[in-house]
């Protein structure tokens, strides 16, 4: 699934936490931050661990402010071997 994670999201360590977390699962894909100060990442893997992986990003870490999380469908999009940090887009 792809994500995009709103609110105070840039400059709290949140696409750390996100590879941190996402390698923990076991998950493959990839974090970045937007432009527009959202955070967008693909998480691929089990579906326990893809939904775990939800349920975190709507916390996130602690100095985050999480206001929306979007789940859209990635089917066609290739998630990588590993969990990876990409540039901002």
């Amino acid at each position: 699934v792809k994500v995009s994670i709103k609110g105070r999201v840039q400059g709290v360590f949140y696409r750390d936490w996100t590879v941190q977390n996402a390698r923990e699962l076991g998950l493959k894909g990839w974090v970045r931050n937007r432009w527009d100060g959202s955070v967008e990442a693909l998480f691929s893997g089990e579906p326990d661990s893809v939904e775990e992986m939800e349920r975190r990003c709507r916390r996130g870490p602690p100095s985050a402010m999480v206001t929306a999380l979007n789940v859209y469908p990635a089917d066609t999009e290739d998630p990588g071997r590993s969990f990876e940090r990409r540039p901002t887009v």
